[in-house]
């Protein structure tokens, strides 16, 4: 079984649990999601299957959008509601006018820290466990990007916004530094994903629906290698160039035509309704275009 799926993912199931459902689902363990959500969140998870899962890096490369809300006045030692309160603050007035001008001061190229309790390693070691032990260690910044953030709602200290950020981007590492912009500290309470690159969540199937429907549900919902790619530029190749390129050679017309019309990759190499290949290049000249995955099944 090769493919994508798109789960909506509940609230407390990790993302490994819907992991390990598809594969008993499918009879598979070459399953493998695009990008853990954590346990108190929901939304849209791309699963893939099979071939399919060599796609995965730019399902996780790809912008994500989220709903998210913070409680304004506390903070917590995970930036999350799973986490304990260390810290108590008054909420200063006229907080409600102040926060669409600091979300802007949020937007665009940032840096941002991340946080101890995280997947990221000190030393070989996971930051949360170091932080379970109590311990807090130096993290470098790292550059992300905000691409829109746009306050809903507020509702007494609970404040809705909508994000849509680059790879590496930690929403309630954003929510606690909203927070302390704001004078009053925050903690995440509510996040849900509702898109990856172009997919949405109202695109996916609800995870206790898969489950009870087992098998057949899944197959139903299955998705192509070449549909899980569909946020990317597709060039239909002609039997020549197919066979070329399915024996892991990129025709050399084929790359001097990306060069020329200065082509941003990847790009996925077509046949009909079926993926053959992606091709990226690092440099933009004819040398430097390759296939960085081929796929040869029937």
């Amino acid at each position: 079984m090769d493919g994508l799926v798109l789960i909506d993912k509940p609230v407390d199931a990790s993302s490994f649990d819907v992991v390990r459902q598809v594969r008993r689902l499918a009879g598979t363990r070459k399953v493998g999601h695009g990008g853990t959500l954590d346990p108190f969140a929901s939304g849209l998870l791309p699963v893939a299957l099979g071939s399919a899962t060599r796609l995965l890096e730019y399902l996780l490369g790809a912008d994500k959008t989220y709903l998210a809300t913070m409680r304004l006045g506390q903070e917590t030692d995970t930036q999350d509601r799973t986490g304990q309160i260390v810290a108590r603050h008054d909420v200063p007035a006229g907080a409600a006018d102040r926060l669409p001008e600091i979300l802007r001061q949020f937007t665009g190229s940032i840096e941002q820290v991340p946080p101890m309790f995280s997947a990221l390693k000190k030393d070989g070691v996971p930051l949360y466990r170091l932080a379970r032990r109590g311990e807090d260690v130096d993290r470098r910044p790292r550059r992300i990007r905000i691409e829109r953030l746009e306050l809903l709602e507020i509702n007494g200290l609970d404040a809705c916004f909508e994000v849509t950020c680059s790879k590496g981007t930690y929403v309630r590492t954003l929510a606690h530094d909203i927070g302390r912009a704001l004078g009053c500290g925050a903690h995440l309470t509510a996040l849900r994903r509702t898109a990856t690159g172009s997919f949405r969540v109202e695109d996916a199937v609800r995870f206790e629906a898969l489950v009870d429907g087992g098998r057949t549900a899944l197959e139903a919902r299955l998705l192509s290698p070449l549909d899980a790619m569909s946020g990317y530029r597709q060039i239909e190749l002609s039997g020549t160039e197919a066979r070329l390129v399915v024996n892991g050679q990129l025709p050399n017309a084929l790359a001097e035509r990306l060069t020329a019309e200065k082509v941003a990759g990847p790009i996925c190499l077509v046949a009909g309704q079926r993926l053959l290949a992606v091709a990226d290049c690092r440099r933009k000249t004819p040398k430097n275009w390759g296939l960085e995955k081929v796929f040869n099944t029937p």
